[in-house]
Formats: C-alpha cells, structure tokens, sequence
C-alpha cells in the first residue's frame, strides 16, 4: 500500500498455478507447464487486473531470477526488482513498469499448515518498503510492504477448505492472521507479530470477527479484540476470493488490515472454474 493509503499493489508468481483452470484439467500433470505473473493494481483512477498463464518454455530460472513470459522477479542486493511486462484483462489495457521490495529484515521461519506437510508458508520479509515506478499506467508512488511464499505437493482444495489471512502496519511492526480450515483436522489459527529488526513474538488469536458477504456471497472473517470487524474498502471481488481493506482492534490498538478470504469449496466448483479463463487467458 501507498503511504497516503490511496494506491495498491500486488504481485504474485506462480509456478504450478493454483487457481489456474489449465492446471486443474490437465490433472495437475505438469506444474512448469503452468506459470503466471498475477498483478493487481488498486488506486482512485480504478483497479487493472493481469494474469496470463505460460507454458514451461516461458519459465526460466536460476538462484535469484524468476521470469515467466516478458515479466521477471530479480533479488538483487537485499531486494526483489519486479519488472513487470503484462497485458490486463478483461480488458487489454498494458501494465508495465518496475516495483522494487526491500526487506527491512529477513524471517528464515518456515510454517507447515497441515500435519502431513504438503502444505508450507513462510513470511519471508513481514516488514518492507516498496518503490513502484510503472509507465503504464503512468504511477509512481512509494509506501510498505510484505513478501511472502506458498508451497504445496497438492492442490489447496484437497487439504482446505476455507482460508482467511491478514496482515497490518502496527508502528514500526507487523502482524499477520492466519486462519485455515483444514479438511483432515482441526482448524489453524496463528497470530504473529514481526519487528522491524526481524523478531518474531507468536500471540493468542483474539476472537473471531465475522464481515459481511461479499457480492459474489463469498465468506470473510478476520479477528479483533472485541470480536468486531469492519469492511472499509473492497480491492477485490471475485466468485470464491476477496481482498479487503479492514478496521479492528488488535491488542489495544485500532488497526487497519489487509484481509484475503478464500474459499476453496466454491473454487472446487467446476462451474466456478468455466469461469476463469475471461480472468485468466493461456498464452502457452
């Protein structure tokens, strides 16, 4: 998020896609054969949406370059440079430009979500600042940051089947919540706070607080001292996941989160999965 709170960013690449349709029909066969680049820009002037699916021969790597198609992700002296180099859609507006991540510490804790361990999340920089330099549009802002990484060995609606997850500025700190219910046990809850120095304290959960449906009747919820949450900005609606903008009081301080809320039951629908290649074209 932009300083002034006005602008929004995210980026995430895939190597074996989860949401992707491609991927699912294919029977999970080949994960290299499934690549994107997804970013997400939010911001007065209207949001643009890009995530186009590549096939293995537009996946190069080495230790610290990522590219699939015309995008890389670069860690280069204590950053992550992302050059981004997509086309939106549905409507094919450009986005193209530069974002740079700098971690102000390095969180080498790795999370297991389910006992059987196909499932890992580590929150590898909880505290950053972001720079993002884009000629399309024509934006430029500065603001905080958070940089993070998934793994699996199967398909999230196999081991989930709703998950919601926040993180929020508190000072100079960061707190994340991780809610997951887990199909072959009970529920996971962690409640963590990241100094900027890169300690990590583990905290009780404060209750849960339940926000009203989305448009698409998708569930959200986050956690707040009093049990009580409110939804003050949508960044993004879609039929089974939600990104908001949320206001909670957390350990005595009102906070505003950013909250995603998925819902793996409804993305497991087949009918949900027809849905995506409008969002999601392939470009193998």
């Amino acid at each position: 998020m932009s300083d002034d709170g006005e602008y929004g960013v995210t980026v995430i690449a895939f190597i074996g896609s989860v949401f992707s349709p491609y991927y699912a029909w294919s029977g999970w066969a080949d994960p290299f054969n499934h690549c994107a680049v997804n970013v997400a820009l939010y911001g007065p002037r209207g949001a643009r949406w890009a995530m186009t699916e590549r096939g293995r021969k537009s996946l190069k790597r080495t230790r610290d370059v990522l590219l699939i198609g015309p995008s890389s992700l670069e860690w280069r002296d204590g950053a992550l440079t992302i050059r981004i180099n997509e086309i939106a859609a549905p409507l094919p507006k450009p986005i193209r430009g530069e974002i740079v991540v700098k971690p102000l510490a390095i969180n080498t804790k790795e999370f297991t979500l389910e006992t059987k361990g196909n499932h890992t999340w580590r929150p590898i920089a909880p505290v950053a600042r972001v720079s993002l330099d884009l000629d399309a549009p024509d934006l430029r802002w500065k603001g905080h940051a958070y940089f993070d990484t998934n793994a699996g060995d199967e398909p999230l609606e196999k081991a989930f089947a709703f998950w919601t997850w926040s993180r929020a500025n508190i000072g100079d700190d960061a707190a994340i919540l991780y809610d997951a219910e887990r199909r072959r046990e009970a529920p996971l809850s962690l409640a963590l706070r990241f100094s900027a120095s890169g300690e990590m304290e583990t905290l009780d959960p404060p209750p849960l607080a339940p926000l009203p449906l989305t448009k698409w009747r998708v569930q959200r919820r986050t956690r707040a001292d009093d049990g009580v949450a409110q939804a003050l900005r949508s960044f993004e609606d879609a039929p089974f996941y939600s990104r908001s903008l949320v206001a909670a009081k957390f350990r005595g301080e009102a906070v505003n989160w950013i909250n995603e809320s998925l819902s793996l039951d409804r993305f497991a629908n087949p009918l949900v999965r027809l849905m995506l290649p409008f969002r999601m074209p392939r470009r193998a």
